[in-house]
């Protein structure tokens, strides 16, 4: 069963499709790895010094994948039904927020890693 929109406009070129697919499975196993990262540090990782750091550090980590996860979707069909009707592909604050996620919790992690050097 196909969304109403995919029988607008014309069929884009199939590499085109295909590139689509790709991008939008490369956020789906960005966004499984940010929860499995999550997961990793709740169940691996000790205790930081700092009470609940390692929780909300995991917290970012899983909704973020959880968003990007949700979002992934929207993206494809927005990219799909664009090229359907030859207009500009939309903008997406998806590398913006995921890519800011990811540096604040590795800043965290890195400052954190250098505490317990000293």
């Amino acid at each position: 069963m196909s969304p109403r929109w995919y029988e607008e406009g014309e069929e884009p070129d199939y590499r085109f499709t295909l590139a689509n697919e790709r991008t939008f499975l490369a956020w789906l196993r960005t966004a499984l790895a940010l929860i499995a990262g999550a997961v990793a540090l709740m169940q691996f990782v000790p205790q930081f010094s700092v009470a609940g750091l390692r929780g909300v550090l995991a917290a970012l980590l899983a909704v973020t994948g959880t968003l990007l996860a949700a979002f992934a979707y929207r993206r494809w069909a927005l990219v799909q039904r664009a090229m359907r009707n030859k207009r500009p592909l939309p903008m997406t604050w998806l590398p913006f927020v995921v890519g800011w996620a990811a540096a604040l919790a590795g800043a965290v992690v890195l400052v954190v890693a250098l505490a317990t050097v000293r």
